[in-house]
């Protein structure tokens, strides 16, 4: 079966975004692209909420044709353009592309089905919100932790709607040049 992997910066105190919603504190540079890109080169599905998959959808088809793109947006644009996509949302109905899904009722029946599809694995990039409804379904197998070094006091939460413990196994540990955590840990059944 494939993996649900959850890919997410976070900030020391356990926030995705600070009290207003903005993601400005988030360090990334080439040696993190370079790292995250293990996991997308082991996926060939990008899960989404409805905001994330907006604000991605806007950059990643076109970020290779910019004529200052970087190795990485060259690289991700590659990939962003040939996996299929999957949005969990309420309001959106329809995708108005090929390789888009959307999913507005009953997402874990739907990504069970996904999940048991021949492929590679599903990799969800940030989408806090998605991420909430899928661990309360214990749907997620692996998280990627990027643990910046900020606290942020409020925001939205990383960890949400945990019922009942989860016990993880730390995989990877990697300290970054710019100071991030990364943290890869995979959720025992």
């Amino acid at each position: 079966m494939r993996k649900l992997i959850s890919f997410m910066h976070t900030s020391l105190d356990g926030f995705t975004t600070d009290r207003n919603g903005k993601m400005d504190w988030i360090k990334v540079d080439e040696e993190i692209f370079d790292y995250a890109g293990r996991m997308t080169d082991q996926s060939d599905t990008a899960l989404y909420g409805r905001v994330t998959y907006q604000m991605m959808d806007a950059y990643w088809p076109t970020a290779a044709d910019k004529p200052d793109a970087s190795r990485h947006d060259k690289e991700h644009s590659v990939w962003y353009n040939k996996v299929q996509k999957v949005v969990l949302s309420k309001t959106m109905t329809s995708p108005g592309k090929p390789d888009v899904r959307i999913i507005n009722d009953h997402p874990a029946e739907e990504i069970q089905k996904i999940k048991k599809l021949q492929g590679k694995n599903i990799v969800m990039f940030g989408s806090p919100s998605a991420g909430h409804s899928l661990m309360q379904y214990h749907l997620i197998d692996e998280f990627w932790l990027f643990v910046n070094p900020v606290l942020l006091g409020k925001g939205i939460p990383m960890f949400k709607n945990i019922a009942n413990k989860k016990l993880l196994s730390l995989v990877d540990t990697k300290i970054f040049n710019c100071g991030v955590l990364g943290l890869h840990y995979i959720v025992e059944s």
